[in-house]
């Protein structure tokens, strides 16, 4: 079964609508590897967070977090703004439990299960959650023995819960905690915690597609208690049957999903036989009870009209072949990219929000990645937050080498220049820094220096018909309106003369280091975020309105939707040839951009965007690495206000 089809049971009225938002946790484990594809096909916006990096099929198709979700941020959770969440998220051992599984248990799953929903639960337009619970959360009494039996124990919904082991224990925890947040009126999503059973399947450490590798190699397996018997389930129809169960209005609380039909292991057995003849089988006693289990089906039936119906002996030829494809696979066929390692921001002073972001952006691409705080300043507060600090030199074409060497004794492999000042020489030595394996996240020396020089700036806006404010040297050229006066370089609100007569402009000018004059152009002053990869291509803006200023830097910003302007944004960032995170200020007059400058690195409160779909941290290390198809951009429905304040951070002694 590829998909949902319209005369198997599912009302057409409960179809996800094209562009409904749906988070999977998980989604690159073996369920959701089968289940992601469905929602695309659907039509659905998708949201993949895991661990596990990107798989191949995924990309171009699916946004995708690659991390730990305990990791996830409200930010990121509020930016995408679900209405659909289905939890695959999970960690589990094959059989016994060992002692090391007590602390990957409590991570990731009780914590991150909590943790998704704690930010779950602020997100208003969600609509519904799908939890992957387990028929381990059954009282095994009812279904483990000490002597084979001749029929299984067929398990309810009603039946006696008392979990099994640790993962039993984790997925009963979450079902309660849904069953709670679902008993409060502000939780406006209904919840269905569907108790999948003996699952197995492609790219699976089950123990069929564990028999299976061995067999295909050569060796022997060994059988334990072939007279026990499971519902085993294929991970294709878990798939099918949860985005079934998503999208009926009408499930919701415990649904077991399985096939409703208990095959003896002594079955597999005997198929595995039928596909390899020479198969070397090897029984051993053990003291572990036997197993007759099965799933009720009836509650599942009377919801969506469906049922797992495929067969152990229609599925495990098709996990033989997938996984001799697998290991034929040549290696050169498989993609990689370079490692990440560390990551220097250069200038990092208080930029603690930019640290914050990069180190976010890098675990989900690498989570033993570093990121290392530069700064010529040795009690820079950037130190306390960063992985690493480095007292950097002042920059200099005379200590290249010196740099070159603190890059490569530190293992940096990517450079993230933030102070406008810097740009230059970063620009000038980017090819010098990649051939030595360290990748510099800049633009071209021509297009830092076009934005550098506002004169050239504005003059290069003329001369490409571009919405740009006119500058010149000489005032008397905008003697008919008021005027601004600033330095023609540095900081735009460094010395800055605003609404000026003209005789007030000219005095004014008198006090600064090169001056030059703009006609004073009346309207809200707004940012504009954007990305452009490494040839140039804007791959997406998002506007901010500037509701508060403190010294040049948005304390309060709002994002906000126009697209005559984003158009006309992404018109002049293409024209300017940039790379990387770039930031425009510009004046809206009316439906048109007046832009007074472009900062081609990531802005002070840029962080807003990134929660807005406008990824532009990750794009740039994904791209700095090799990796170029996770650049896909896709808007946050909702708007967002990011309001800076500064917060304590107190380190315990242990830890100075």
């Amino acid at each position: 079964m590829n998909g949902i089809e319209k005369n198997e049971g599912v009302a057409m009225n409960e179809m996800l609508a094209k562009g409904t938002r749906v988070f999977v946790t998980g989604g690159a484990g073996v369920i959701g590897m089968e289940l992601v594809p469905r929602l695309v096909a659907l039509g659905a916006d998708v949201l993949v967070g895991d661990l596990k990096a990107q798989p191949e099929k995924f990309k171009g198709t699916v946004r995708y977090r690659h991390g730990d979700l305990n990791d996830l941020t409200s930010a990121e959770m509020l930016g995408f703004d679900p209405e659909l969440i289905i939890h695959l998220a999970a960690t589990f051992e094959r059989s016994a439990e060992t002692s090391g599984f007590w602390e990957e248990n409590f991570r990731h799953n009780v914590t991150l299960s909590h943790h998704v929903m704690t930010l779950a639960r602020n997100c208003h337009n969600l609509k519904r959650v799908v939890f992957a619970s387990s028929y381990l959360i059954y009282d095994p009494s009812l279904y483990q023995f000490d002597t084979p039996q001749p029929t299984p124990r067929v398990l309810t919904e009603e039946d006696v819960i008392r979990p099994r082991n640790l993962t039993g224990m984790a997925k009963l925890a979450h079902e309660q905690e849904l069953h709670f947040l679902s008993s409060f009126a502000e939780c406006q999503f209904s919840t269905i915690c569907v108790r999948i059973f003996r699952g197995y399947g492609r790219r699976s450490r089950d123990v069929i597609s564990r028999w299976i590798r061995s067999l295909i190699k050569g060796e022997s397996i060994t059988v334990y208690c072939p007279e026990g018997s499971f519902d085993y389930v294929y991970a294709a129809d878990s798939a099918e049957g949860l985005v079934r169960l998503a999208m009926c209005e009408t499930a919701k609380g415990i649904i077991n999903l399985g096939t409703g039909q208990s095959r003896r292991v002594a079955d597999v057995i005997q198929i595995l036989q039928g596909q390899f003849p020479s198969a070397s089988i090897e029984y051993e006693k053990s003291d572990i009870p036997y197993e007759a289990s099965q799933a009720c089906t009836q509650k599942l039936q009377a919801f969506i009209n469906w049922k797992p119906s495929r067969t152990l002996e229609q599925t495990i030829p098709e996990i033989i072949s997938f996984e001799r494809e697998q290991l034929q696979q040549p290696l050169s066929t498989v993609k990689t990219r370079a490692p990440l390692r560390s990551i220097l921001v250069t200038s990092a002073s208080r930029k603690i929000p930019l640290l914050k972001a990069i180190k976010d952006a890098a675990c989900r691409i690498d989570p033993n990645s570093q990121v290392i705080a530069g700064d010529t300043d040795p009690m820079a507060v950037a130190r306390f937050i960063a992985d690493q600090f480095w007292q950097m030199p002042s920059l200099d074409d005379g200590i290249l080498d010196e740099l070159i060497e603190g890059c490569l004794s530190r293992s940096i492999t990517v450079v993230f220049p933030t102070r406008d000042g810097e740009l230059d020489f970063w620009a000038r030595h980017r090819v010098t820094f990649a051939k030595v394996g360290v990748e510099v996240i800049i633009s071209s020396l021509s297009s830092i220096a076009r934005c550098r020089d506002k004169l050239a700036f504005a003059s290069f806006g003329s001369d490409c018909n571009l919405p740009m404010i006119p500058a010149s040297i000489t005032p008397e050229l905008f003697s008919l309106s008021n005027l601004v006066v600033k330095e023609r370089f540095g900081a735009g609100s460094r010395g800055l003369g605003l609404d000026l007569p003209l005789d007030e402009a000219i005095k004014h000018s008198r006090d600064l280091h090169e001056p030059i004059f703009q006609p004073f152009v009346n309207g809200p002053e707004i940012s504009i975020d954007g990305w452009a990869d490494r040839h140039g291509n804007v791959r997406g803006v998002v506007l901010r309105w500037r509701d508060r200023v403190v010294s040049g830097e948005s304390q309060v910003t709002t994002t906000f939707r126009d697209a005559k302007l984003e158009d006309q944004a992404i018109r002049v960032l293409n024209a300017l040839q940039l790379c990387g995170p770039v930031v425009l200020q510009a004046i809206v007059v009316g439906d048109e951009l007046q832009v007074i400058e472009c900062n081609p690195r990531f802005g002070g409160a840029s962080t807003t965007s990134i929660a807005a779909g406008l990824d532009s941290l990750y794009w740039s290390l994904a791209e700095a690495l090799g990796d170029s198809t996770v650049l896909t951009f896709k808007r946050s429905s909702g708007e967002i206000r990011q309001i800076r304040i500064p917060v304590d951070c107190l380190i315990h002694g242990t830890d100075f």
